[in-house]
């Protein structure tokens, strides 16, 4: 497989908007079909949504997936049909596996302030397996000082949270000007730009909401220009085998 590195810029993704909802998305979503968008690797879905206070998502369903949460402002209050409930806020990561089927849902209970979240969903290794909710804080002081595993399936990774994908893992990073992190060595990785912006090694500068998708990563070097935080994909299949 060659190496290869593909910048996708934030104005060139898709967007739904409503009343309460701007949503981004990396990948075909929803009523946005591109068949040469599909995925990346393992990673299916890569949402960048904005809802309204006082609105969110009703109670709808999932199976078979890997649903991550990370929210960058705000707060995202989760309801399921197995009875968890929680309120996710920055640093807090929420994974919810959908397995042989769940129902639940997102919203913002603020009266006047919007929340700021990506949402990620990978395949799971098996399908049909007993739905499960985790969270778990990632510490401000692990992400200030490099790339911290934030959700792994992976052996040999300490993990805030756990996969059921034995290839995937998510990492992530606070980075101020200058702070340098080397992105892992895999044969697939996405690299999003949560806010702030970076220069990539032999790429040259990520503003907000780009993102660059590597085959074959020897695992660059993603600096700071001024306060930054990134989200990375590290995986080790593709869909499909």
């Amino acid at each position: 497989m060659p190496a290869t590195a593909e910048i996708r810029r934030a104005a060139d993704r898709f967007v739904t908007k409503t009343s309460w909802l701007n949503s981004r998305h990396s990948f075909s979503f929803a009523d946005h079909y591109d068949p040469a968008n599909t995925h990346h690797g393992l990673l299916l879905v890569n949402n960048d949504d904005i809802v309204a206070p006082r609105t969110g998502f009703a109670t709808h369903p999932h199976r078979d997936m890997e649903i991550v949460t990370w929210v960058l402002e705000g707060a995202l209050t989760h309801q399921d049909s197995t009875g968890n409930h929680g309120v996710i806020y920055p640093g807090l990561a929420q994974r919810m596996s959908a397995g042989s089927g769940i129902l639940h849902s997102e919203k913002n209970d603020s009266a006047s302030e919007p929340v700021h979240f990506i949402q990620m969903w990978v395949l799971p290794d098996e399908t049909g397996i007993e739905p499960s909710y985790q969270q778990h804080e990632t510490d401000d002081q692990l992400l200030t000082s490099g790339l911290t595993t934030i959700a792994s399936g992976m052996t040999g990774h300490e993990a805030a949270i756990t996969l059921h994908n034995r290839n995937a893992a998510l990492h992530g990073a606070r980075l101020r000007p200058g702070d340098s992190v080397e992105l892992p060595s895999a044969p697939y990785v996405h690299l999003f730009v949560t806010s702030g912006l970076v220069s990539v090694e032999g790429l040259g500068d990520l503003h907000e909401g780009d993102a660059v998708r590597f085959t074959a990563s020897e695992g660059r070097r993603v600096t700071a220009t001024e306060p930054a935080e990134i989200l990375v994909w590290e995986m080790h299949a593709k869909l499909g085998g």
